[in-house]
């Protein structure tokens, strides 16, 4: 069995390179007790994602599959980036036999540590993925700090000598 001084400078570690934050959501736990008491239909309208720390930036992947691309807006500002998107219902002319996806606008807010680039965030949609690429800020990224050194030349230390004393 490991020791517990053991687990706790592993989990320290673990915690430690996270540079995205996620704030505490009321909404979302609300959302969450919502869906244990109506079911999965009345889900709200999260969008699941993965974020990937990389040396010089970070990824984020979120699902938004049968969205139109051109239906994504994505803000940002300051330090929080915003991805809404929009996934319509299917005409009213049509016989539903079954209904478990969600439909409507869907939207997600990342808040970001002071350590990324926000004006240098890039975006692409493939599959029903949005990817946010997210750079490292330059201020942010480990660096070689030089040492400075002395000229070489120690000062001569004088000491008399006991004859001379």
């Amino acid at each position: 069995m490991p020791r517990p001084d053991t687990i706790a400078t592993a989990t320290r570690q673990e915690v430690q390179p996270t540079v995205l934050t996620m704030r505490n959501d009321p909404f979302r736990q609300l959302d969450r007790l919502t869906e244990q008491f109506f079911g999965a239909r009345w889900r709200a309208s999260a969008m699941p994602m993965d974020v990937y720390r990389y040396d010089d930036r970070v990824v984020v992947h979120l699902d938004v599959p049968g969205v139109d691309p051109s239906s994504i807006d994505l803000t940002a500002e300051k330090d929080v980036i915003t991805v809404t998107a929009e996934r319509p219902a299917p005409s009213d002319g049509e016989r539903v036999l079954a209904s478990e996806r969600s439909y409507g606008t869907f939207r997600r807010r990342l808040y970001l540590g002071e350590g990324l680039d926000v004006d240098r965030v890039e975006a692409s949609y493939d599959h029903g993925v949005l990817t946010l690429t997210i750079p490292v800020a330059e201020a942010a990224k480990p660096r070689r700090v030089p040492i400075a050194t002395g000229n070489g030349s120690a000062p001569a230390i004088e000491a008399a000598t006991p004859e001379a004393a």
